[in-house]
């Protein structure tokens, strides 16, 4: 099995670290790449774009095949996993202490599961979620379930609604629920220019944008405003619809 679920060298989220916070991310393979499908409302926009093959994701297979034996593992034998990772999780928090920062955690870094209702049995005989066995740590996540808005979580878990390509229906929805909704844009005159060479608008179709590129500590952030994300990578030429044309800021 292995040695470390929780990684915390993510050149996003060490952004964090200017805040106040040290982040912790789980990776695991993302929509069915493990064999069963750990993003249920993934789209074919965000399944081409997906982060799980950014940076040392896309060049090393070792992280790939790491990914999918997480994953299998999760599924093979929840227990033991979850123990685990509340280890690691008990682990980051320490380490946070030592540099005088705020932990938190990230449990979907590339994969789209409700840990609100991931119970599981601990080493202590009791049985609850991770959620629940840290509730002074920071956890979030992205999410494109848009039913997981309705529900009552923890108050250490905040979720921010993903837009893609077919769900501005649930896009709706999240707004009608109070929720921050994280959209990737491109600059609609030049497509395809690289995100350093051009600035986000301050709102975009009468809603706040707030620029989410700076850090990706989502739960900072207040409600009912955009998260928004440039195009990187693949997303730069996406035709699906997951990215959506903004207007470039005047400068």
């Amino acid at each position: 099995m292995e040695k470390r679920l929780l990684t915390v060298s993510n050149p996003k989220t060490a952004k964090g670290e200017g805040y106040g916070y040290l982040t912790a991310i789980l990776h695991l393979a993302p929509h069915k790449l493990s064999g069963a499908n750990l993003c249920a409302s993934a789209t074919p926009g965000c399944i081409a774009a997906c982060l799980n093959t950014a940076g040392r994701g896309g060049i090393d297979p070792k992280i790939q095949e790491a990914r999918i034996r997480k994953s299998q593992w999760f599924r093979a034998d929840r227990d033991g996993f979850m123990q685990t990772l509340e280890h690691d999780v008990a682990a980051h928090v320490r380490s946070a202490e030592r540099h005088g920062l705020k932990p938190c955690v990230r449990l979907n870094g590339t994969s789209d599961i409700p840990w609100e209702l991931v119970h599981y049995g601990r080493a202590d005989g009791s049985r609850g979620t991770i959620l629940e066995r840290f509730p002074d740590v920071q956890f979030y996540d992205y999410t494109k379930i848009a039913i997981r808005l309705k529900r009552e979580l923890p108050a250490n878990y905040d979720l921010t609604f993903s837009a893609a390509d077919g769900n501005e229906a649930a896009v709706e929805f999240a707004f009608a629920h109070g929720a921050r909704v994280a959209v990737v844009f491109r600059n609609r005159r030049r497509p395809t220019l690289p995100a350093r060479f051009w600035q986000l608008p301050k709102t975009w179709q009468g809603r706040r944008i707030v620029d989410a590129d700076k850090h990706d500590l989502r739960f900072l952030e207040p409600r009912g405003v955009i998260c928004a994300l440039k195009a990187k990578g693949k997303a730069v030429h996406d035709t699906t619809g997951f990215t959506r044309l903004i207007n470039p800021a005047v400068v």
